[in-house]
């Protein structure tokens, strides 16, 4: 009797944690989606909230972007730099 109330505890122990746990959400990684940044990266302009939170939703792609040759000196410019640290 005393192993079944256990076991019951830890089930619910263990349900408790799946339900609680964070879901990770996969990112599509789309150097399109950065397109409301261009003029801050290439001007050094103030970056719209649109770019800001397209930035975030990114920033999982940034070590991809570098990496390409096609997008490394845009990633790695000096008002992007600017960018990431505002």
């Amino acid at each position: 009797m005393k192993n079944k109330a256990v076991l019951l505890l830890l089930s619910v122990a263990l349900a408790l944690l799946v339900v609680h746990m964070p879901m990770t959400v996969s990112v599509t990684c789309d150097p399109n989606e950065l397109s409301s940044c261009l003029f801050p990266i290439l001007f050094g302009t103030t970056p719209s909230t649109t770019c800001c939170q397209k930035l975030r939703e990114q920033q999982p792609c940034v070590c991809e972007y570098i990496m390409n040759p096609d997008y490394q000196g845009y990633i790695t410019s000096p008002n992007a730099l600017k960018i990431a640290d505002s």
